[in-house]
């Protein structure tokens, strides 16, 4: 379909209700995912095999700002989008503008929300909302070493100036 072709991909909502239609089971996950990096993959990948279908529930742009400070995003929300459609464990991609994904967990319902290991032990509020419906929280383990502000941070402390780095590139 034009849709797939041009990256943004089956909506949720078809991806759901294929599911559903064939008793599977719907698994979701949600984060930033702001420069994808191994710990993002293993944790999707992880995600994906509990169920028969995987939805990330992603941040926009202004809900990471609001999370994570001004200089964030690095990567816009359509391309971090994309990024996550390619990957073969992911089946859809929602963009959510709130700081919490309370509102679209109601709306999509799935019957396993998804977290990483660093959330482990913490009081997830969205335990609360996924238990409505009956659905379960899991929480995936941590894959250490693997830091999104981490990147970020190296990469500000590089001695050599962003169009530097993309000249020697090219």
């Amino acid at each position: 379909a034009w849709a797939e072709r041009n990256g943004a991909g089956p909506s949720s909502a078809d991806v759901i209700a294929s599911v559903r239609a064939r008793g599977g089971t719907v698994v979701a996950t949600g984060g930033c995912f702001d420069l994808l990096h191994a710990g993002h993959v293993a944790g999707l990948q992880a995600a994906r095999r509990l169920g028969d279908a995987l939805v990330v529930c992603l941040n926009s742009d202004a809900s990471v700002r609001r999370l994570k400070g001004p200089a964030r995003p690095v990567v816009p929300a359509a391309d971090r989008a994309r990024v996550l459609r390619a990957l073969e464990c992911v089946d859809a991609v929602e963009i959510f503008d709130d700081d919490t994904p309370e509102r679209v967990l109601r709306r999509l319902r799935p019957d396993l929300w998804a977290k990483g290991g660093d959330y482990a032990g913490t009081d997830l509020p969205e335990a609360a909302v996924v238990g409505e419906w009956g659905g379960r929280v899991v929480t995936l383990p941590y894959v250490d070493g693997h830091s999104t502000t981490a990147l970020v941070q190296a990469a500000a402390r590089s001695a050599r100036p962003l169009p530097e780095l993309m000249r020697r590139s090219s």
